[in-house]
């Protein structure tokens, strides 16, 4: 069991750090540039920025637990925070010192209920691998089980002892900071944050439930019977709990190892383009995907049953099924017109597909984001990775920085998985390029796309026989409604009621002085705070004029409830 007090630290530490740097933020940010300080504000950005992503890496790594997941999460949002922040966060890796062996035999044996000596034939102390929830241990099983499941040499995953009241500490802390970020008007007008919250920690719940994880195996594994491209490990249900895990050893050519599948006699490019296609299958065919497919959870495994010449020689075999993500039917219908869009090269027609999805929000201004869109089809679309990386690096940093901000502009929301496609097809086309330099993402969506132009060829007519059928009903409304419009207008009849207008003005503009009197006061005050900790004098100096706004919204009010 994890010490309390070491688990209110843990929230204290993290509600800390974020506070600290939401107040920065808002000085820098949002009260600066208003009172005329844009430039002050912006020309320390990029180093401020850099030293807070460096703080919360450290963190992340003292902490462990969910921080590091969301470090990586962050790392991966670069249509939201700035360059300084996921490049600094993009090489926080899952890994954490092991947990001693006694203590992960303890708790083995306890969900196991029985010793370890008797659940396995042989287990290895030395982990396989460590992660922040759990760590994995190579194992064979006894005869009686292996007789069973028709298996002898497995891995089992066993969870960090207290790893639950760590996730349940994290989530709460989480949370806290979700609400913070639901008050300041700049986030929640573009991004419903405790919703974003929300979505994490039930991907996160799920993750350390390993019954949970070995049944996402199992649904994995009915979607690809009869796939030669795709195999998945068989789960020993005997010696499986919701904190342990025995699954069958695959272990094989790890994706990215282009030495180890060259030795083999594979080509890396042939598994690039099908490790892709795979991948497509899974979001826009099956609507069940890996949301975690890095290269420590996707190895390319020999073949010896394809020597007949009817396959590759050796399939993709998937590990690691606790963050998966579903795409449910009206989303996936909106996604592949997004992939249409993108094989076709049309900036509109990928802004109305990504509306159609869901991501803007109705009252999005998308005029910027399309000729953004044209502007990047016609300069990179059709580009692969090798031909990106000849373009001249300011070109392409001009253009990053203006598309950033365009897309930071607007108001947006995501519908639920959505985090997790983005996190998936990031990773998607990072392992293709390091397969192949030269790999070409468009080679692989041109065709995807195709085929599903064809089967959405009467859905299509289907919607546009729909849209017309509405434009007719609503135009044959119009002039009825016109008319009306006309005789209100003309009868008088059409007003806008303002009794004691004057009154009200006055009562309000006499509020408004005081409002901004309070946020002067408040802005001045934090601000102080803040600096403080780095300029003791500057910020002690705020701290003493923020007096002065105080004494104005005070006695203003009492003064104006005397006057008549």
């Amino acid at each position: 069991m994890t010490d309390a007090g070491e688990m209110r630290a843990r929230y204290r530490r993290i509600t800390r750090f974020a506070a600290r740097y939401l107040a920065q933020a808002w000085w820098y940010e949002l009260f600066l540039p208003r009172i005329g300080l844009g430039s002050l504000s912006a020309r320390g950005r990029a180093a401020r920025l850099t030293r807070i992503a460096r703080r919360f890496h450290a963190l992340a790594v003292d902490l462990g637990g969910l921080m590091i997941k969301v470090g990586q999460f962050l790392s991966s949002r670069l249509d939201v925070l700035p360059p300084e922040i996921t490049k600094e966060l993009e090489g926080l890796q899952d890994e954490v010192p092991a947990v001693p062996f006694e203590a992960i035999r303890t708790l083995a044996e306890a969900e196991l209920g029985v010793p370890l000596e008797r659940a396995y034939a042989w287990i290895d102390p030395a982990p396989l691998a460590a992660a922040s929830l759990g760590q994995a241990h190579r194992a064979v099983l006894s005869d009686a089980d292996a007789e069973q499941s028709g298996l002898r040499e497995v891995v089992v995953k066993i969870q960090r002892p207290g790893i639950d009241q760590i996730v349940d500490v994290d989530l709460r802390a989480l949370r806290k900071v979700g609400g913070w970020l639901s008050r300041i008007r700049l986030v929640s007008d573009r991004v419903d944050a405790p919703a974003l919250v929300e979505e994490f920690a039930a991907t996160s719940l799920e993750e350390i439930d390993y019954l949970n994880e070995a049944a996402n195996a199992e649904h994995f594994a009915s979607d690809f019977a009869g796939d030669r491209r795709v195999g998945v490990p068989d789960v020993v249900w005997e010696r499986t709990t919701r904190r342990v895990l025995t699954l069958q050893d695959v272990t094989a050519i790890k994706l990215n190892d282009v030495d180890g599948l060259r030795a083999a006699g594979i080509d890396p490019s042939e598994v690039a383009i099908a490790f892709a296609s795979v991948m497509f299958d899974q979001l826009f065919r099956d609507g069940f995907f890996h949301a975690d497919p890095h290269p420590g959870n996707i190895f390319v495994t020999p073949d010896a049953s394809a020597d007949d010449g009817t396959g590759p020689g050796w399939h993709l075999t998937f590990i690691d099924f606790g963050m998966m993500g579903e795409v449910p039917p009206g989303l996936r219908r909106g996604l592949r017109r997004v992939l249409i869009a993108a094989a076709s090269r049309d900036g509109k027609g990928m802004v109305d597909g990504i509306r159609e999805v869901g991501v803007l929000l109705p009252s999005a201004d998308t005029t910027e984001l399309e000729r953004a869109m044209t502007t990047l089809f016609a300069r990179f679309g059709g580009m692969g990775f090798a031909e990106l990386q000849e373009v001249d690096p300011r070109e392409f940093r001009a253009f990053a920085i203006e598309f950033g901000d365009v897309v930071r502009s607007l108001p947006f929301q995501f519908p639920e998985n959505f985090l997790l496609i983005i996190r998936a097809m990031s990773l998607v086309s990072g392992n293709c390029s390091s397969l192949n330099p030269a790999f070409n993402i468009w080679d692989a969506v041109e065709p995807y796309a195709g085929e599903l132009i064809r089967q959405e060829g009467g859905n299509v007519v289907q919607a546009f026989a729909g849209q017309a059928v509405t434009a007719v009903r609503t135009a044959a409304r119009l002039p009825q409604r016109l008319d009306d419009l006309t005789t209100r207008i003309e009868d008088g009849r059409l007003s806008v009621q303002n009794p004691r207008l004057e009154r009200r003005i006055g009562s309000l503009e006499r509020t408004m002085r005081r409002v901004i009197s309070a946020v002067l006061f408040a802005a001045l005050f934090v601000g102080g705070l803040t600096v403080r900790a780095d300029d003791a004098v500057f910020g002690t100096v705020l701290i003493v004029v923020s007096g002065i706004p105080l004494l104005h919204a005070l006695l203003a009010g009492w003064i104006g409830r005397r006057l008549p």
